[in-house]
């Protein structure tokens, strides 16, 4: 009788899973979204093209200005006091025989530095404040309003003064006292910003995953309120100039013999009734282009960086 044979092989082995196919690359930004972006803003609003280039011919001044000028902006000549504007002096002379032009290209430094470190400073500490004031609300948004309501019983320009009288004029005390006359406005703007979304839902679900405060604070909230924030940066970069400027106008701001256009205008009043007119009268010129380039760059910014105000 014949054996039926039994095989005895193993199974085959099952194929392994094959692995999941992986996720398409997301789609690259187009190489000239941001080129859009800022033809768009600058057809909406062409003078922030003009606020832009203000600002890049005021940097540039900045930086190179001792190197541009064409006179020693210290140096006294006796032999030409109170000439007026002429191919030798652009902008004329003043009663020491210093070259205005020089004055006013040097100065340029000066009162961006001042302006730009009250604005820093202010904006930093005001936005912390009120970022802690909005977000935790209860006895630390009553606290930090109550001070802010303090600070803006004074007039500010007078509060200004009385710092600076106090501390003495010295160009770090013009910066302490122009960010602290700021503060206020960066503490309630950053405050009301932060208590209109520390309710939104993406805070809501960075506070399920285990997002600690600060996170929350820095990562979530700050980006959405920049774009307010920079617009009042820029508004007060002028008004920081315009501070700077009328304290050195009364004799509280920069001290003599420094080339700064508030104490350039203040040395100029007096000679502008015997007819030497132009020794006020370019310093202020120069004063209201700055304040006027940050004024129009304030509305480009806000146009470029808020998506709410983009097509």
């Amino acid at each position: 009788m014949s054996t039926a044979t039994v095989s005895t092989s193993a199974p085959a082995p099952l194929a392994a899973p094959s692995a999941a196919p992986s996720p398409p690359p997301a789609p690259a930004e187009a190489p000239d979204s941001r080129w859009r972006t800022l033809r768009h803003v600058a057809s909406e609003n062409p003078l922030s093209l003009v606020a832009a280039f203000m600002l890049a011919v005021f940097v540039f001044v900045a930086v190179f200005g001792p190197t541009l000028a064409p006179y020693d902006p210290f140096a006294s000549d006796g032999d030409a006091t109170l000439q007026a504007p002429s191919a030798a002096h652009w902008f004329g002379t003043d009663n020491l025989g210093r070259d205005i032009f020089s004055r006013v290209v040097v100065g340029v430094r000066l009162d961006l530095l001042i302006a730009l470190g009250s604005v820093v400073l202010a904006a930093t500490t005001g936005t912390i404040l009120g970022l802690c004031a909005g977000f935790f609300g209860g006895r630390t948004e009553k606290i930090t309003g109550h001070a802010m309501d303090m600070l803006m019983a004074f007039p500010l320009f007078v509060l200004a003064m009385a710092i600076v009288a106090a501390l003495g004029n010295s160009v770090a005390n013009i910066v302490y006292a122009s960010a602290i006359i700021n503060l206020p406005f960066y503490v309630r703007l950053a405050r009301s910003e932060t208590a209109v979304l520390r309710g939104a839902g993406f805070v809501e679900a960075a506070r399920l995953v285990g997002a600690s405060s600060p996170r929350i604070l820095f990562r979530h909230l700050l980006p959405n309120i920049l774009p307010p924030l920079s617009v009042q940066a820029s508004l007060n970069m002028g008004w920081a100039m315009l501070n700077a400027a009328g304290l050195s106008f009364i004799g509280l701001g920069v001290r003599p013999p420094a080339p700064e256009w508030g104490l350039m205008v203040s040395e100029g009043a007096s000679y502008v009734v015997s007819g030497e007119w132009w020794i006020p009268l370019f310093p202020g010129l120069a004063l209201m282009l700055a304040i006027l380039t940050f004024n129009l760059l304030g509305d480009g910014l806000r146009d470029l960086i808020d998506p709410k105000r983009r097509s």
